[in-house]
């Protein structure tokens, strides 16, 4: 007869070895470990507090009550779209789908971009695709390639999120840039142009604005970093552990894609101010005001 302290080791490593089951999504092959699914009651209960919101807008004559329901049902026919390409292409795990889905939200975030910024020329369209598409190139290599590391290096279900995230921030800080600079150059005409004939540079002359633009598109990014972890739970760390990952991990994670926003903010707003301070001035190097395009709210 086996002795009771072998009994209670064998019964130990079988326990130890024993498989951790993951619960999964049988359509999509999508681990959903300690995640909990949103149902039909649940989605007319959010659908709801829209309406909620609709009423006191509609009741203190905000005048937000058609355009509130409105930006509600583009979020959601958008975020299922967003979920249904996103499962389709995490299904078929080849990296071509990924660069492709990486393309249109480039396209996407130019249209965005140019729709935000405000008091900005015409024709920037080109210069803001190569900007957001070379630093976000950048960060993902680094972030997706040297921390991350996935198997393989083009995990659609690591790259896209983390594309998408990295390229909403960028979004956002190239509109705050853009504005800022255009208005500060129409701001210092008078200084810009005595600069210009005591011999400075467009470059020298713009440097200014340039200095402030970058501030301000990097000032909402520093209050991120500021208060992430005390004040608010970031959403990739609240999504993580929603989803049934570790906090801990879900922290790592959080950090490092702040940490890549913040360069990415730096890099692509330094990108887009040299790629258009020339439009404030003349083949002679002499200062032009700028005819600005319309921009919506």
């Amino acid at each position: 007869m086996m002795p009771l302290s072998a009994t209670l080791a064998s019964a130990s490593q079988l326990h130890l070895a024993a498989p951790v089951t993951i619960n999964a999504s049988p359509a999509a092959g999508i681990a959903t470990s300690g995640s909990y699914d949103i149902d039909l009651w649940g989605m007319l209960i959010a659908i709801g507090l829209v309406a909620v919101a609709t009423i006191i807008s509609a009741i203190a004559k905000l005048g937000v009550e058609r355009s509130l329901p409105i930006a509600a049902a583009r979020a959601i026919v958008q975020l299922a779209a967003m979920g249904i390409i996103l499962r389709w292409v995490i299904e078929q795990g080849t990296w071509w789908w990924v660069v492709l889905l990486m393309l249109g939200m480039l396209a996407a975030a130019v249209q965005i971009t140019l729709s935000r910024a405000k008091n900005v020329p015409r024709g920037l369209a080109l210069s803001i695709f190569l900007t957001l598409a070379a630093s976000m190139i950048t960060m993902v290599i680094v972030v997706v390639e040297l921390i991350v590391r996935p198997v393989p290096w083009y995990s659609p279900r690591v790259v896209l999120p983390l594309a998408g995230m990295m390229l909403g921030n960028s979004v956002s800080a190239v509109a705050l840039a853009l504005s800022r600079f255009f208005e500060d150059m129409a701001e210092r005409r008078d200084e810009v142009e005595t600069l210009l004939a005591l011999g400075a540079s467009p470059r020298e002359a713009s440097m200014t604005s340039i200095r402030s633009a970058m501030r301000m598109g990097l000032m909402p990014t520093v209050a991120s970093l500021a208060s992430a972890g005390i004040v608010t739970i970031p959403g990739m760390m609240a999504g993580q552990i929603l989803a049934g990952n570790d906090p801990l991990t879900a922290a790592k994670y959080q950090f490092v894609v702040l940490a890549a926003i913040a360069a990415l903010t730096m890099v692509s707003d330094a990108l887009i101010l040299h790629l258009v301070y020339g439009r404030c001035f003349t083949r002679l190097h002499q200062y032009q005001p700028i005819k600005p395009r319309s921009a919506k709210k």
